[in-house]
């Protein structure tokens, strides 16, 4: 079912519970509206606040409110600096009248104690620069653990942690993202098998518990239909089928809550899924391989819009022009190259519309907050897998794993098993090179080896009276000459 792309943040929420801010360097409490796209709070005074005026809703759900605050903490441009407490919509302005008292008459010791009932976001770096051209994953914490994905139901479509491993798939989906790649999958139910590939992510449900989404590959989208509500326009059509994104914002329908929706939309280009994706939530960067965007040029880019942008530099240090224009399934501000345009550009679209983790082909010594020492930064930077330990997740736990340095890409290659020991595995065995020996070129063991005929398979003795007479005929040629 198409539905509006999710953020590991981006949830359906509720209009049962609201936020209060304390601004720790003006001492006063506020109502929260939400942020707007500079990364500025955006809040109300209690005694300001306009009848119809809405506050920011939040899930009162455990799991849905912390991603979700998770994301809404992200986005601000000086989190520090503010205190948040979730309490109920219709007492908001209550409580914040009542905590403001509270504020101005306490002593720095009782201010302590609001602590305890302050909301922290979880897996979030607030040192982190999130404000990236790029979708680079190696900038975001992971959501999910392992540990947490049921394996049981994996293994029904053929797959399991290893096989993900060698397809460079885990990173991605411990990061909440869809897999980069397609993944071939098989669904056995019985009486009949099924073969596909399909896009995997992660999700987590009400519970906490994590549940596995295939993304299935469609030959083309329907877009005579209404999707969420909006019925495309045949520029729509058009540019969605062309370039993968609709060009603009509109309002779309949530079908559980009915919350209008201000929304982009692309298709995916691997499996031809419609994907929506929250407009206050689309972060536009302030430079883009060196040219610098103006408030004009973001706010097309905010809007959906194709910029064009002319002089920028390739990670070679070679100036291209091309389209941009941001992407609601993968999150991010792509580059769009025109098919009538030249091969050189194309290979330009290459260099510069891929996740990278430096700015110029040198491999970094730095990975994850984790610092190479000289021995392993000269086998890194040589193309060699190296194991590195000490990295540490969002949650504050401990892992560790293998990187290796694509210098063609200039990208770095993660794996929680070693990418060596796993093609040692794949590599035939002795056994299977002396079976492919005798099936598919012809060849005989010693006990077989004057026979013409080719042994079957398995076969390590004469298999009919043909054959051992041959056998015994060619023995007595042989004593003979001697």
């Amino acid at each position: 079912m198409e539905e509006i792309a999710k953020d590991s943040t981006d949830q359906i929420q509720s209009e049962s519970d609201t936020l209060l801010v304390l601004d720790k360097k003006t001492q006063t409490i506020e109502m929260v509206k939400g942020v707007d796209q500079d990364g500025n709070l955006k809040k109300i005074h209690p005694d300001q606040k306009k009848e119809n005026e809405l506050l920011i809703h939040v899930d009162k759900h455990g799991d849905l409110f912390s991603n979700f605050f998770s994301n809404f903490y992200r986005q601000l441009k000086n989190p520090s600096r503010f205190n948040f407490f979730k309490v109920s919509e219709y007492e908001a302005i209550n409580t914040a009248k009542d905590l403001q008292q509270y504020v101005d008459q306490a002593s720095p010791e009782e201010k302590e104690k609001l602590k305890e009932y302050e909301i922290q976001p979880k897996n979030i770096n607030p040192l982190k620069n999130q404000n990236t051209m790029e979708n680079n994953t190696e900038n975001q914490e992971y959501r999910f653990q392992p540990e947490q994905i049921d394996w049981k139901t994996m293994e029904k479509f053929g797959l399991n942690q290893e096989k993900l491993e060698k397809m460079n798939a885990m990173d991605s989906l411990l990061r909440g993202f869809k897999t980069n790649n397609l993944i071939p999958i098989t669904i056995n139910l019985g009486t009949a098998v099924s073969k596909m590939d399909v896009r995997l992510s992660l999700q987590a449900g009400d519970t906490g518990q994590v549940a596995v989404h295939l993304h299935g590959i469609r030959r083309e989208p329907n877009l005579n239909l209404k999707f969420l509500g909006h019925e495309f326009t045949d520029e729509d059509k058009k540019n969605l089928m062309e370039n993968g994104n609709m060009g603009r914002v509109v309002e779309l329908v949530n079908p559980k809550t009915d919350e209008i929706i201000p929304s982009v939309i692309s298709r995916d280009r691997l499996t031809n899924e419609l994907v929506a994706y929250r407009a206050e939530y689309m972060k536009i960067p302030d430079e883009i391989k060196g040219v610098k965007l103006d408030d004009h040029q973001k706010q097309t880019l905010l809007e959906g819009k194709p910029l064009y942008l002319e002089g920028m530099i390739s990670k070679k240090g070679e100036p291209f022009d091309a389209t941009v224009q941001f992407n609601a399934d993968k999150r991010y501000v792509e580059f769009i190259f025109n098919n009538n345009q030249s091969h050189q550009q194309t290979q330009k679209q290459n260099q510069s519309d891929q996740p990278i983790q430096n700015k110029d082909s040198e491999a970094p010594k730095v990975f994850r907050d984790k610092e190479l020492d000289d021995k392993q930064y000269e086998k890194f930077k040589a193309g060699e897998t190296v194991y590195v330990d000490g990295l540490v997740d969002g949650k504050g736990k401990s892992y560790q794993g293998y990187i290796t340095f694509n210098k063609e890409t200039s990208k770095i290659d993660f794996s929680f098993t070693n990418p060596n020991k796993l093609k040692e595995k794949s590599q035939p065995s002795e056994d299977h090179k002396t079976q492919k020996a005798v099936n598919s070129d012809g060849k005989t063991n010693e006990a077989t080896k004057k026979i013409k005929e080719s042994l079957q398979s398995k076969q390590q003795q004469p298999a009919n009276k043909q054959q051992e007479d041959q056998q015994k005929k060619q023995a007595r040629s042989k004593g003979r000459r001697m």
